[in-house]
């Protein structure tokens, strides 16, 4: 048994994954929303760090589509680490620097820079009270003014339901031996808890909300699982004690990361906003808010020493902010709240798409067309913030320095196209234009390798990767088992990608060469 672990699990390792909210350019436009100054939206060279950067997926995206940000990662688990530096190196990244240091060593570290960033994504409610304490000192020694943290960790009361199926779980584990690998004693643990739902026990019948939580654990990998459930370790949070914790590093709760959820009109009653409006503590009333809405996780933005802007500038950053569309199948008009369903004109979705499909554009320059002269900034700036939601559309980076960028995104992507036909579980390219990533399932990651080595059989490029990888099509929810059924699905999805897909690739920089919507010209790489 190791002891350097402090009891979380690390002979499990964690998933891959891209956390989209962990992107600068986007906790930039988190803090705008609040009417608040952060760093992010210019290209300025800036400081970065993740804190339990997991295998550094995350982390080495960014550096990929952000190369005058430096990005610094820490992880305990060197495995995790191993497999980072290792992309990183085969994908020619300079500025990022992985370390497996435990929180407490990388506090001690003297050839850190100050940063402009520091996140941590599912780490604050899965550690010790001494590791926690060690990341408020790292924030408090390391941030600079000014500088923004993104943080996420389980809530009360929304957890306060779920902490008994998490007892239930560990000790049903804990039950089977030590000496058993944790992965066959989460299935089991998970099995177990399935037999006890389905008798009918009192537990469940008193709280009917875990039905749909079972239904998601059972999708979900045994790796999430154990990493989400078998930790020593697993703190939900009142809101008011985070920001206690957090005030000993001077940091000042900005709002949520996130475009919705802190929409009121579609979350909660009149009376409840009635309610809450008549509270005039912050911190307490977004504390009410979660018990109203029983939440169960947050992501919050905090900023050291926030500097307010004013409506005017606010204003002006948002005309000055470009966006790309990223799918516009992800577009709804109806946004469903726990509460209402918020309606937007489908006209004004189909127009904002539109107007996208050439490439990006500012929000100045989207106001200025005919098509959009009825609607208001303010009305504008939510209806685009809805759709960044949505995974529709993304804010940018500024066109200036694209075309090095794509040469570096190029390489990681290429990297990671590769890997994944060899059978890794990457899903994500780099964006040199969104400064950041867009993720697609392994087949679109083939589809762009052919297409990137400029493959004269597209179909039997891809198939070739695909039995390297080991993965085969379904249709009609069956598993296509042959070549032939396979390659015959596969020139149909094709047909369809090529239509719908590749150019959305090609104005993200992802496929050829990046689009200027202004001009609809290719901007020419650089040297």
């Amino acid at each position: 048994m190791s002891t350097w672990n402090s009891g979380y699990v690390t002979d499990v390792d964690y998933t891959y994954g891209f956390y989209k909210a962990l992107t600068p350019h986007l906790l930039s436009l988190f803090a705008l929303l609040r009417g608040v100054e952060a760093p992010g939206s210019d290209l300025e060279p800036r400081n970065y760090c993740e804190l339990g950067c997991g295998q550094g997926y995350t982390t080495n995206v960014l550096a990929a589509s952000n190369p005058h940000i430096q990005f610094y990662a820490t992880d305990f688990n060197p495995g995790h680490i191993a497999g980072a530096q290792d992309l990183a190196r085969t994908a020619k990244l300079p500025n990022v620097h992985f370390s497996d240091d435990s929180f407490g060593q990388y506090l001690q570290r003297r050839d850190l820079p100050e940063f402009d960033f520091i996140v941590l994504h599912g780490i604050y409610s899965w550690i010790s009270p001494e590791a926690r304490q060690d990341i408020v000192a790292f924030i408090a020694k390391r941030l600079k003014p000014g500088g923004i943290v993104y943080i996420s960790y389980n809530c009360m009361p929304g957890w306060a339901a779920m902490m008994p199926l998490r007892h239930l779980l560990t000790e049903h584990a804990q039950s089977q031996g030590a000496s058993r690998p944790l992965l066959p004693r989460v299935s089991a643990s998970l099995e177990f808890i399935e037999s006890l739902h389905r008798l009918e026990a009192g537990y469940f019948k008193s709280h009917p909300l875990l039905d749909g939580h079972l239904k998601q654990m059972k999708k979900a990998s045994r790796n999430y699982i154990a990493h989400e459930y078998f930790n020593r370790d697993l703190t939900p949070f009142y809101f008011k004690d985070v920001i206690r914790e957090l005030s000993e590093a001077k940091l000042t709760w900005v709002g949520p990361a996130s475009a919705i959820s802190g929409l009121d009109i579609i979350h909660l009653t009149k009376e409840q906003q009635e309610l809450l409006a008549g509270i005039d503590d912050v911190d307490f009333r977004e504390t009410v808010r979660d018990h109203i809405v029983n939440q169960q996780f947050r992501r919050d933005i905090f900023v050291k020493g926030p500097l307010r802007l004013s409506r005017r500038s606010v204003a002006d950053r948002w005309r000055e902010t470009r966006i790309a569309l990223t799918n516009a199948g992800n577009a709804s008009h109806e946004v469903k709240g726990i509460r209402h369903t918020l309606n937007i004109q489908p006209a004004l979705i189909g127009n904002l798409v539109s107007t996208l499909e050439a490439g990006p554009r500012s929000l100045r320059e989207i106001m200025g067309l005919p098509a959009f002269k009825d609607h208001n900034l303010e009305n504008m700036i939510q209806v685009i913030s809805i759709l960044i939601e949505q995974n529709a559309l993304h804010p940018c980076l500024p066109e200036q320095g694209q075309s090095e960028r794509k040469i570096r995104t190029d390489y990681f992507n290429k990297a990671v196209a590769e890997r994944t036909g060899e059978g890794a579980q990457l899903t994500t390219l780099a964006s040199p234009v969104l400064g950041g990533g867009v993720s697609h399932d392994p087949i679109n990651l083939l589809v762009w390798l052919a297409l990137h080595n400029k493959e004269e059989d597209i179909p039997g490029a891809v198939w070739n990767s695909m039995t390297q990888a080991g993965l085969k099509l379904t249709k009609d929810g069956k598993t296509l088992q042959t070549k032939e059924e396979n390659l015959a699905e596969l020139k149909l999805l094709l047909s369809s990608h090529e239509t719908k897909t590749q150019p959305i690739w090609r104005t993200l920089g992802l496929l050829g060469r990046a689009m200027n919507a202004a001009s609809r010209e290719p901007i020419r790489l650089g040297a």
